[in-house]
C-alpha cells in the first residue's frame, strides 16, 4: 500500500478559494476515476498550506492513476483555473509505503 500526499502553500488572501478549489479537485478525481482523495489542512507549522491525501495498491497504480491525469484535458483545465489560489512553485509530493 502507497500513501501518496501532495501539499500546496495557499497565496496570500486566498484561503476561501483555494479551500474551495481543493475540495472541487478532490470530487472530480472521485467522480471521474474512482479516487479517495482527502483533502488535509495542518495542524501546526505553516497553517497557509492545504493538502491531499490517497492511498492506492502499489506504487504502479499511482503510476497509471498519473498517466491518466497527464492526459486528461477537463483535470488540466481545473488546474489552471485554481492556480491563482497557490503560490507558485510551493507544491510539494511525498509518497510513503504502509508497512
Amino acid at each position: 500500500m502507497i500513501v501518496f500526499f501532495r501539499s500546496a502553500s495557499i497565496a496570500p488572501g486566498k484561503n476561501a478559494g483555494a479551500l474551495k478549489f481543493a475540495n472541487e479537485i478532490a470530487a472530480y478525481l472521485k467522480d471521474k476515476y474512482g479516487l479517495a482523495m482527502e483533502v488535509a489542512i495542518p495542524i501546526g507549522g505553516n497553517p497557509n498550506r492545504v493538502g491531499w491525501s490517497s492511498r492506492l495498491e502499489s506504487l504502479a497504480a499511482l503510476e497509471a492513476a498519473q498517466a491518466k491525469l497527464h492526459g486528461d484535458t477537463k483535470y488540466a483545465e481545473l488546474i489552471a483555473k485554481g492556480a491563482d489560489n497557490y503560490i507558485a512553485g510551493s507544491v510539494h509530493d511525498v509518497m510513503w509505503r504502509i508497512l
